[in-house]
């Protein structure tokens, strides 16, 4: 059975079968408005408690990072905006469990319809809430997985955070989903916790049955049910192996990221809130790579203002303590909608008004986030990154507005860098193609490899049929990656990469060949990349590199680049 490997590693055990409860009501008009709004309320008050209490259980079973998940619940029920919503349709006469249903029901549609993935989960994060709460509005007892027996193998159609926060972890063999990917929070828990996982099996609660013994593959994404003997033995050898592989690792703590003959390479995260800058200094990541601003847009009624921004832009500085940080600007529209923006309908979102587009033409908005982040660059190494360039004049424009903020800031006698770097992230076919022209505009390139696969192989991600052509391992994305580092260094400016490629250890020694300066990836693929690095001499890499852009498919590039990983 075949799925998402979401949480490496090797799991053997029997199946625990976790069945969602019963949470359906006969909604009811003309409620005492009191009665359900003391209702709803209790029913906060309770999951709040249930809520934090099982914060304090992950924080002592992964970390402090993941307890935020769960305690980020709590964050988004007592949002003013949502329980507003929430109390006003209570007060209009809707009892209690439809108000709930019908707030959290219109939140989650309106993240599940983008295709950011990131977007997508606070879909499921929303649907948690409503059916903790219903189950404490209805008396319905949660499934309760905390006394599962040893080498138990958790197989249910959603993992929920809140469920998998009851988890002992010292008991769970691995975990299996019919829904979710890899930044899922339940997948981002088991990855805390060390457990196998492998999300969206079709039809797996219908498939596996209660009590049969399973091997999860959560390094390959594959679900084996009644396996052989002869299968017991390899995947027993291949979690000895694993485990080992793990322990290594540590050693690359504390140590430079640099290449077997010594190049030096930079080595960032991946974030999108100010406080996973915590992350990165807990991971022993270089910097940040990518700060993903969209995601402070998201989740209120109204935009954030400049003060809210400035602090979110310099708590982030502060915990890097001069380390760089490279805060992308708003990347809106395409697959990130935001409702209060009212940005048009259109029938090619992904080709349309999108990030620096929208942004260059709705000034006021971009201008209070650029000022917001010239008075964060006093408190660090913060360097703008602007998304989705296709031309010159775009990358001109923004200099233009940050030279016209400087010039406010310096009357207003306000603190700024006054060099701060300005580099672009190249993502479309025109700025790898004018990649040389943008280089003498630009301090610095970031690759976003999941946007430059699909803009070069002109292929939506998210159509079934058409997937089959996205693979960064393609020809047409390797030389286009190949041409934009080349570019950069040309124009005497560094490259970093902040898509998937490059935590990528089949990608890694094309890149070290190809001249990539700093690599940023997820937190928990730091010191894996780290190591993939320090294994290979540049002359081995221009080696496989010259083999690889030789050949004429991507097939053909992924076998000999997987032939070629070093454990």
């Amino acid at each position: 059975m075949k799925g998402i490997a979401t949480s490496e590693g090797y799991g053997i055990g029997r199946v625990m079968l976790v069945t969602e409860p019963n949470l359906d009501f006969t909604p009811k008009a003309d409620c005492d408005a009191e009665h359900e709004l003391e209702r709803y309320r209790s029913a906060v008050e309770k999951f709040c408690i249930k809520t934090e209490k099982m914060a304090e259980r992950v924080k002592l079973a992964a970390s402090e990072k993941e307890a935020e998940i769960i305690q980020g619940h709590i964050l988004m029920i007592k949002d003013p905006y949502m329980s507003g919503e929430i109390e006003k349709l209570i007060e209009g006469g809707q009892c209690a469990e439809s108000a709930l249903s019908s707030v959290c029901d219109m939140f989650a549609m309106v993240f599940s319809s983008t295709d950011d993935e990131l977007t997508q989960q606070r879909a499921a994060d929303v649907n948690d809430i409503k059916n903790d709460i219903l189950s404490i509005l209805l008396g319905v007892e949660e499934a309760d997985i905390s006394d599962a027996p040893e080498n138990t193998v958790l197989v249910t159609k959603d993992l929920t955070p809140s469920m998998t926060a009851r988890i002992n972890k010292s008991n769970i063999a691995g975990i299996v989903t019919e829904t979710g990917g890899r930044t899922s929070h339940s997948a981002i828990l088991a990855r805390a916790m060390g457990i196998p996982a492998v999300h969206s099996v079709p039809g797996a609660a219908e498939k596996l049955a209660d009590g049969e013994t399973v091997i999860v593959d959560g390094s390959e994404g594959i679900v084996i049910p009644n396996p052989t003997q002869k299968q017991i033995d390899e995947y027993t050898r291949l979690r000895a192996d694993f485990i080992e592989y793990r322990k290594a690792l540590s050693k690359y703590i504390g140590k430079e990221t640099r290449t077997a003959d010594g190049i030096k390479a930079e080595l960032a995260v991946n974030i999108g809130k100010p406080d996973e800058a915590n992350n990165a200094i807990e991971c022993d990541g270089e910097g940040i790579g990518l700060f993903r601003t969209e995601f402070l847009f998201m989740d209120r009624p109204a935009q954030p203002n400049e003060d809210e921004q400035f602090e979110a832009y310099k708590k982030a500085a502060l915990i890097m303590k001069g380390k760089p940080v490279i805060i992308r600007t708003l990347d809106v529209g395409g697959d990130k909608g935001i409702a209060y923006l009212k940005m048009p309908k259109e029938e090619n979102p992904f080709l349309g008004f999108r990030a620096i587009r929208y942004c260059l033409k709705n000034t006021d908005l971009y201008k209070t986030q650029l000022r917001a982040l010239l008075r964060a660059s006093a408190y660090g190494d913060i360097r703008i990154m602007v998304p989705f360039v296709t031309c010159v004049d775009e990358i001109r424009a923004v200099r233009a507005m940050v030279s016209e903020i400087m010039a406010e800031l310096d009357k207003e006698g306000i603190a700024y860098n006054k060099d701060i770097k300005i580099g672009i992230m190249i993502e479309t076919a025109a700025a790898c193609i004018i990649a040389d022209i943008l280089a003498k505009e630009s301090d610095f390139f970031s690759i976003g490899t999941n946007d430059l696969t699909q803009y070069i192989m002109s292929v939506d991600r998210g159509n079934a049929d058409a997937a089959y052509l996205y693979s960064t391992y393609n020809p047409a994305v390797l030389r286009a990656i190949k041409h934009i580092i080349s570019c950069g260094h040309a124009g005497g400016i560094p490259v970093g990469m902040c898509g998937e490629a490059a935590a990528d250890l089949k990608m890694i020694p094309l890149l070290i060949s190809f001249g990539l300066d700093e690599y940023s990836v997820s937190a928990a693929s730091v010191l894996a990349t780290r190591k993939a690095i320090s294994q290979w001499t540049k002359k081995e890499a221009d080696n496989l590199a010259e083999k690889a852009i030789s050949l004429e498919t991507d097939a053909e590039v992924e076998r000999l680049l997987s032939d070629s990983v070093k454990r």
